[in-house]
């Protein structure tokens, strides 16, 4: 699971722009009662009351163009999920304890499109839960404990899923068993040896592991290393590393929160990279934003760990998230979601890169579907977080919404739902352009 946690373009109290008395009010009480733990996006909070589509709207009307959220995948509000989950949850929602039709079907209907023997699904409520259970069942069969991950990668918020997410933060613990590897650099490096020089730090990781008295259990990597700075837009990076963990007898975990379910322009990011993952996790996307993630494995894995571990999760997989996965398939299907993101990403991906041509501080650009990175730097090169924070923060005020990420917090990241089509384009390159010339 990778959702970027930089706060270089977060809401900041002592800096903040005045808000109207309303929200003033609602900030407050919100600060009180939620606490410290609670972060807000943009440095002028954006106070949100409907959805419908890629638009995004406050509590004046003012419409926002999304593009950044990923987790309603086919669109905010969308009306077939809505009409799956309403209907279900007037008629049964309960554990996978029981038998149940809806369960199995989808199972055999995500399996499908995994291929790649990943023939079992274990259901869960979230990424986190995923990972966690991932990091679990891959120690589990291996009888080892060391993990590796990326440098600077999200993959959740549990104990386990935070020890292999250094984006949370230097005061975020990172255990002995975890060791972590510099990702690919593809501003700076050619995709043949971004792949070949990322394999030898997994075995130089292997060894470290080793000198800690720690055997490796698995990599786990997001197939588009987005919280990196978005640096698996390249076929095949990812393959060499995952024959190097396969070479110490470790497992590789692949992990699909964000490029999964057609963000690409295909099913999954994995296959393009040239990985055959022993366990595979989804995240939010998968239920368009009701509480459903998964993980997917070899049976030969699951088997192992099902017959030695008593496992439940009480609400995964229950029939209300199940519905709405269900349709969002239906919807990546019959909407030909894949082949828009394919297509259209295509298409912005070459325009972002006309248009940083007339601008200095753009100094790279990647994309793969509709999920694009946009490197922002100083007048020497040099990343620039705190100009892309200005980028970010001018957009919104335009009322178009994106992000920011990476390890330097400098890379601008755009990722609409899915249901972004030809006519939004224009509206996000022209806020793009007017941000980045204000923020000259």
């Amino acid at each position: 699971m990778t959702q970027s946690m930089h706060m270089a373009n977060s809401f900041n109290p002592a800096a903040a722009v005045a808000l109207p008395e309303a929200d003033s009010e609602l900030l407050e009480r919100r600060q009180r009662v939620l606490g410290a733990p609670y972060r807000l996006f943009y440095q002028r909070p954006v106070h949100l009351v409907r959805g419908e589509g890629v638009l995004l709207y406050d509590a004046d009307g003012r419409d926002y163009l999304d593009a950044y959220n990923n987790v309603p995948v086919v669109g905010h509000s969308n009306p077939v999920v809505r009409a799956r989950v309403s209907e279900q949850l007037s008629v049964l929602n309960t554990h996978t304890r029981y038998l149940n039709d809806a369960v199995v079907n989808y199972a055999e209907r995500v399996t499908g499109l995994l291929g790649d023997g990943l023939d079992q699904a274990v259901f869960v409520c979230t990424g986190s839960e995923a990972v966690d259970l991932a990091l679990r069942v891959s120690r589990h069969v291996t009888g080892r404990r060391g993990v590796i991950a990326t440098a600077h990668a999200y993959h959740g918020t549990t104990e386990a899923a935070a020890a292999v997410s250094p984006s949370l933060g230097p005061n975020n613990p990172i255990p002995s068993e975890i060791e972590l590897v510099t990702a690919p650099d593809l501003a700076a490096e050619a995709p043949e040896q971004a792949a070949a020089a990322f394999a030898e730090r997994v075995h130089q990781a292997v060894a470290a592991l080793r000198a800690r008295g720690h055997e490796p259990a698995a990599l786990i990597v997001d197939s588009i290393m987005s919280s990196d700075g978005l640096q698996g837009t390249s076929p095949r990076v990812l393959g060499p590393a995952a024959d190097a963990i396969r070479a110490h007898g470790g497992l590789y975990i692949a992990d699909e929160v964000q490029p999964g379910f057609g963000r690409t322009g295909d099913w999954w990011g994995f296959p393009g990279q040239g990985v055959h993952p022993d366990l595979v996790v989804t995240g939010k996307p998968m239920g368009n934003g009701i509480p459903i993630a998964g993980l997917f494995g070899r049976p030969d894995v699951l088997d192992r760990f099902g017959r030695d571990v008593r496992y439940f999760n009480t609400f995964g997989g229950n029939p209300v998230s199940i519905a709405a996965a269900d349709a969002v398939l239906d919807e990546l299907i019959g909407r030909r979601l894949l082949e828009n993101a394919k297509n259209l990403g295509a298409s912005l991906l070459d325009e972002l890169r006309t248009l940083a041509t007339e601008h200095d501080s753009v100094t790279g650009v990647r994309g793969s579907g509709l999920f694009f990175a946009i490197d922002i730097s100083d007048g020497e090169g040099a990343p620039d977080p705190a100009r892309a924070a200005r980028v970010v923060n001018e957009m919104r005020e335009n009322r178009v919404l994106i992000s920011a990420s990476g390890p330097a917090a400098n890379v601008l990241k755009v990722r609409p739902p899915l249901v972004f089509g030809p006519e939004h384009a224009p509206r996000l390159l022209d806020a793009l352009d007017a941000a980045l010339r204000a923020t000259r």
